[in-house]
């Protein structure tokens, strides 16, 4: 069972053989990223993004991170990409995913560079949100497993409509950004792994891009929440909703109404908490939000 403390806080070799080859012979360049999704969503920090070219096979690789299945597409109808989320935990330097295809499996590199995230102090009335009571954590233990069961999801076969995200609700404002190192009555707890958007109650909370539901529940923290699986570990979840419109099962498309905004579980007033999980990694969802533009 996982410690209370860590549920609060929520971490070839081979011989060469020297041929003769001729002077002007070059090594051919490894395959690099270029269409326009690429360049949007490339952002290798901590809670980003790292798009990594694999070539032009006739069938997708597979790719795994940190034992945890990449999204892989082809990106402008030619070559291969990977899709890498970086949970906030990992340290800058060298990262590396693994490559399967029909000659075997080889190792990527690719760098995780440095990104500083600002602290947010946050005062709460009821102290049971702050340090739950053993009752709240056994309710806590139960609604994690079942939410990071649907952060691990991994539907095979199925590629994302758009790699791009419409921002899920009308107007408003951005009241907390993604990452934000966050202390609740001053006592540190889990960063931010999501944006909050400050909208009137009742708001229409709709799909940032086609999907279908995985998960509905009214949770201790989250309060009423809703999963929308995009396919290939790429889903979005929307929080502390005040009405629920969808079931599990349903297909939603891009713009279709998932339920409306409120302030149920642990909120001082109405907004939504929108993240995005990337093969089980919370990234940053301003990095998809955007139209396409070739």
């Amino acid at each position: 069972m996982p410690q209370r403390r860590d549920i609060l806080r929520l971490g070839l070799a081979a011989a060469a053989v020297c041929l003769a080859l001729p002077a002007r012979a070059k090594q051919a360049p490894a395959p690099q990223p270029g269409g326009f999704v690429s360049r949007k969503l490339n952002a290798p920090v901590p809670g980003g993004v790292a798009v990594l070219a694999l070539g032009d096979a006739a069938t997708a690789p597979e790719v795994t991170y940190r034992d945890r299945r990449v999204l892989v597409v082809r990106e402008d109808g030619r070559q291969w990409i990977a899709v890498v989320g970086i949970p906030l935990a990992v340290k800058p330097g060298q990262q590396e995913i693994a490559v399967r295809d029909g000659a075997g499996t080889r190792q990527l590199p690719f760098t995780v560079r440095a990104k500083e995230y600002v602290a947010q102090h946050i005062t709460l009335k009821n102290p049971r949100q702050v340090n739950p009571d053993p009752d709240d954590m056994k309710r806590i233990e139960r609604e994690m497993a079942e939410q990071s069961a649907a952060n691990r999801a991994y539907r095979a076969g199925v590629t994302p409509s758009n790699l791009l995200l419409d921002r899920p609700v009308s107007g408003g404002r951005l009241s907390s950004p993604f990452g934000l190192r966050r202390f609740f009555n001053g006592e540190e707890r889990n960063p931010h792994s999501g944006l909050d958007f400050a909208v009137p109650a009742g708001t229409p909370i709709k799909a940032p891009a086609a999907g279908v539901v995985s998960l509905v529940g009214d949770y201790f923290f989250n309060g009423k929440t809703v999963f929308l699986d995009h396919g290939q570990g790429f889903v979005s979840m929307f929080c502390h909703m005040s009405a629920i419109d969808v079931k599990v099962g349903d297909t939603v498309a891009r713009g279709g109404v998932v339920g409306k905004v409120g302030a149920t579980g642990r909120a001082t007033g109405p907004h939504l908490h929108w993240n995005v999980s990337l093969n089980d990694a919370r990234v940053d969802p301003a990095i998809f939000i955007g139209a396409f533009k070739p």
